[in-house]
């Protein structure tokens, strides 16, 4: 009987798990009676980090047209649409209902179960795999092969030794360590040689030297509505201040870009419109009206609209003299620069980037220096923002890969080389 070993219960994991749990049902492989699926995670439980994802209400996938959807992932567009021709959003959908958990659309067509809790969701899945079969073992912390590459794991009753016919890797990224996803894998892949970029956070916030003022009067508030823009990319939505710098859904949006300039350029700066609902040429008549009497703090409330964090930004980031010259003041309010000094540390980060790099992939995400070992997931080198894209691609990698076992092993079984 082939077993085979999936390492990391997370929803790229547990994909993989219920495809190929699921196949056995049917014997797909002539002499192969039937697979043997375990499933190992470092955890005292399966899918800690999706739970915590789905804290606040889990987002799990985004009903935007397809094209819109696929292009969240950037640079890696093209690979990961390939998954999600095998499971994307519509087909995920289906699945979670499969499983008795409805789903609704719900504000910037992001799809949640209508309860807005991820724990019934992962509950109704995991009875589903242990009634298919899938044997599971937590407190298992994978510590890489033998040099006879059988799989080694640390437990709480020690070291022990586990031979599989295929495995899956599907162990996350750098982000959330206390969840599991430690990024502890990465020299364990390099010594064998597989291709890995450098992990780096992903929707994080940043680091922006504040005056010790600015930070004791606005730490905690948010800032919106507004406009952020950087290297050509613009979205509205808020973000909020915090002691030392920003975070929040506005900023996690941009923050490969702002990321990637301060590793190309040593710099980089969000771009505000604080005043999103009005054009330039407007501000500028409004705020070259007489100001009276009124400071300055009231004259950006009655003529521009701005008060609290927002004027209090304008005083921050701008030199004494802007404030004075009404064109100045204006240009400022449209296009305001906030620099940011660095990117949180990884395990702040809501995700990573980096991992293992595509191309040392097949189109079935099995490892080309390892044949018979797959990944999937967050550990595979591509990114997106939050919104239900991050989820969506990880349960689609895990179909892939999933699939890409059955494959594998029905060749392996024509071989004559059967368990």
């Amino acid at each position: 009987m082939p077993r085979i070993a999936i390492i990391g219960g997370g929803p790229a994991g547990l994909m993989a798990a219920e495809v190929i749990a699921a196949a056995s049902e049917n014997c797909p492989f002539g002499t192969v009676d039937r697979l043997e699926v375990q499933v190992f995670d470092a955890m005292p439980s399966v899918g800690r980090k999706f739970l915590m994802a789905g804290k606040g209400g889990m987002n799990i996938t985004h009903a935007e047209p397809l094209p819109a959807f696929i292009a969240r992932y950037g640079e890696r567009s093209g690979e990961v649409a390939a998954w999600l021709a095998r499971f994307g959003p519509a087909s995920l959908r289906d699945w979670i209902h499969g499983l008795g958990i409805e789903t609704f659309v719900g504000t910037s067509d992001r799809v949640f179960p209508t309860d807005m809790k991820a724990a019934p969701l992962l509950r109704a899945w995991l009875h589903r795999l242990r009634e298919l079969g899938v044997q599971f073992h937590v407190r298992h912390r994978w510590l890489g092969w033998t040099a006879e590459r059988t799989l080694r794991f640390a437990t709480p009753a020690g070291e022990i030794e586990c031979i599989a016919d295929a495995v899956v890797l599907a162990l996350g990224g750098g982000s959330w360590a206390k969840l599991g996803s430690d990024g502890a894998w990465v020299p364990l892949l390099l010594e064998r040689g597989v291709a890995v970029a450098p992990l780096k956070p992903a929707n994080c916030g940043f680091d922006v030297a504040w005056s010790r003022h600015f930070s004791e009067r606005f730490a905690g508030h948010p800032v919106k509505p507004v406009v952020a823009s950087v290297a050509g990319l613009s979205r509205q939505g808020e973000f909020n201040i915090t002691a030392g710098g920003i975070e929040g859904g506005l900023v996690y949006a941009l923050s490969a870009p702002l990321r990637d300039a301060l590793e190309r350029d040593g710099k980089a700066a969000l771009t505000l419109d604080l005043a999103p609902g009005r054009t330039l040429e407007r501000l500028s008549a409004d705020l070259a009206r007489p100001r009276g009497r009124d400071s300055l703090a009231n004259h950006l409330r009655r003529r521009a609209g701005l008060d609290g964090v927002k004027a209090g930004l304008l005083r921050e980031l701008c030199p004494p003299e802007a404030l004075t010259d009404t064109a100045s003041l204006a240009a400022a309010i449209k296009a305001l620069p906030l620099p940011v000094q660095a990117a949180r540390p990884i395990d702040e980060a809501i995700s990573s980037a980096g991992g293992i790099r595509l191309a040392a992939l097949d189109a079935r995400l099995m490892l080309a220096e390892l044949p018979g070992t797959f990944a999937a997931g967050e550990m595979l080198d591509w990114e997106a923002p939050t919104g239900g894209y991050l989820l969506t691609a990880c349960f689609a990698s895990g179909r892939v890969a999933g699939e890409g076992v059955l494959d594998w092993l029905a060749g392996w079984d024509q071989q004559g080389i059967s368990g």
